[in-house]
C-alpha cells in the first residue's frame, strides 16, 4: 500500500444540497502497482477544463458516478517514473515523460472511453504527490528537448486533442473540396486552449485561420500565436439565451444586431465564402451563429463543451448545405507518439505564463482562479514535485 499527500475530491454527504465542492488537502493511499502499472511522482500538472466541472458537480457528480467517497483529479501532467512494474517496457526509474491517458478505460480500437482522474473508476489523478498509472500510458519527454517540463504538462492533454479532431475534420472537409478546389481553408474557433492548440496546427498545415475570444489577456496570447484575432466584446449579443430570446423583442433585436455584425467580419475575412472548418468548444449558447458563419460543405467541429452541450439543428438546411459535424473524445493510443513527434519538430507548443504557474499550496485558489475566467493564460499549470 502507498500512501501520499493530495488535493481530493470528496463524496457530497447524504442529505446535503447539490453545490459545488472544494479541494481538500488530506492523506491518500492506493494498492501496489501491478506488472504493468508504474509508480510515478508529478511534476507538473495542467488544470482542465474537466476538472472545474467536476468540483461543480456537473454535468455529473464524478464521486456518485464512480461509486468513490474521495477521488483524485487531473489527467494532464508530465511525470518522474519511481517503480515501473516487472512487464512494464519502455520506460525505466528516473524517467521523465509525459502522460497520456488512454490505456485506463479504452474501446477495442484504441479511442478513450473515459478519462483519467475524472470519470475512470479506480483512477488516481495528478493532483497527488504519488501516483500509479498504466506503462502504456507513458511516452518519455524528448531527449535535448528545447521545451520546458511546463510546456509538456500543459501539452498532454489538449494537444493531442486538437492533433485527433483536426485530422478528423480536415479530412472530412477534403472528402467535399480538394487542394485544388480550396487551397487554404477558413479555420474559425472560440473556446480555450485545445481551441488555440488546434488552430495552431491548422495554420501549420496552411489554413487560414481566426480565433474569437472576449478577454484582452487571451487575445494578446492568440496574437503572439500568429493567429488572428477577433474581439468579441464587439458583439456582446452574440451568444443566445433563446428562451429570453422568445420573450423580450429588445433583447432578441440586440442579439440579432451582434449576428449580423459578426458575420459581416467573417464574410470580409472569408471573401464572402464562409468558414470552412468551425471549432466550437463553446455550445449551445453560440450554435446558431456558428452555423450561419459555415460556408457551404463546412465542418462543424469540437472535442468538448463549456456553455452548452445539447444542441438542436435544421437537418434539412444542414443536408442543403452539405455540412458535416465531426465530434471527436481526446485521441487514439496510436495517433500520440506521432502528435508529438510533430510538436517536438515543429514548435507546435503551448506558449505558458509565469503568472500562471501555482505552486502545490495553491491548487485551491488555481481552481478558484480557473472558474471565475481570473487566469489570463488558456494552459494554467500546477507544481506538485520537483523537477
Amino acid at each position: 500500500m502507498y500512501t501520499t499527500a493530495a488535493w481530493l475530491l470528496c463524496a457530497r454527504p447524504k442529505g446535503e444540497p447539490h453545490g459545488a465542492a472544494t479541494l481538500e488537502l488530506d492523506t491518500f493511499s492506493f494498492p501496489e502497482i501491478t506488472d504493468d502499472e508504474v509508480l510515478v511522482e508529478p511534476l507538473f500538472g495542467c488544470w482542465e477544463g474537466n476538472m472545474s466541472h467536476a468540483l461543480a458537480r456537473r454535468p455529473v457528480d464524478v464521486c456518485e458516478l464512480r461509486g468513490e467517497p474521495r477521488v483524485v483529479l487531473g489527467n494532464s501532467a508530465v511525470v518522474r517514473v519511481l517503480k515501473p512494474g516487472a512487464n512494464v517496457r519502455g520506460v525505466r526509474e528516473g524517467d521523465v515523460c509525459v502522460f497520456t491517458g488512454n490505456v485506463t478505460c479504452e474501446d477495442e480500437f484504441g479511442y478513450m472511453v473515459k478519462a483519467h482522474g475524472y470519470d475512470a473508476p479506480n483512477t488516481i489523478g495528478f493532483l497527488a504527490q504519488r501516483t500509479k498509472v498504466r506503462g502504456e500510458n507513458l511516452l518519455k519527454v524528448p531527449e535535448g528537448s528545447p521545451y520546458s517540463l511546463e510546456q509538456w504538462a500543459a501539452y498532454s492533454l489538449r494537444y493531442p486533442t486538437a492533433w485527433s479532431n483536426f485530422r478528423v475534420a480536415l479530412s472530412a472537409l477534403r472528402l467535399q473540396l480538394s487542394e485544388a478546389d480550396l487551397p487554404a481553408p477558413y479555420v474559425f474557433g472560440w473556446g480555450g486552449g485545445t481551441t488555440l492548440a488546434e488552430l495552431d496546427l491548422a495554420r501549420r498545415l496552411g489554413c487560414d485561420v481566426t480565433m474569437i475570444s472576449g478577454s484582452a489577456a487571451h487575445l494578446d496570447e492568440i496574437t503572439r500565436a500568429g493567429l488572428r484575432a477577433i474581439d468579441r466584446r464587439k458583439f456582446p449579443d452574440l451568444a443566445v439565451d433563446e428562451e429570453r430570446a422568445a420573450a423580450d423583442p429588445d433583447y432578441k433585436k440586440r442579439c440579432q444586431a451582434s449576428e449580423r455584425a459578426f458575420l459581416d467580419v467573417v464574410h470580409r475575412v472569408t471573401g464572402g465564402k464562409g468558414v470552412s472548418i468551425f471549432l466550437d468548444y463553446i455550445g449551445s449558447p453560440v450554435l446558431r451563429v456558428t452555423l450561419k458563419a459555415l460556408g457551404r460543405q463546412g465542418v462543424l467541429a469540437t472535442a468538448g463543451w463549456k456553455l452548452g452541450a445539447a444542441m438542436s439543428m435544421n437537418r434539412a438546411m444542414a443536408c442543403i448545405q452539405r455540412h458535416i459535424f465531426v465530434h471527436t473524445h481526446y485521441a487514439r493510443h496510436n495517433e500520440h507518439p506521432v502528435a508529438m513527434s510533430f510538436a517536438a519538430r515543429t514548435g507546435w507548443m503551448p506558449e505558458l505564463r509565469p503568472d500562471a504557474i501555482y505552486d502545490w499550496e495553491r491548487v485551491p485558489e488555481l481552481a478558484e482562479d480557473f472558474a471565475a475566467g481570473r487566469v489570463a493564460s488558456y494552459f494554467p499549470v500546477y507544481r506538485v514535485n520537483s523537477p
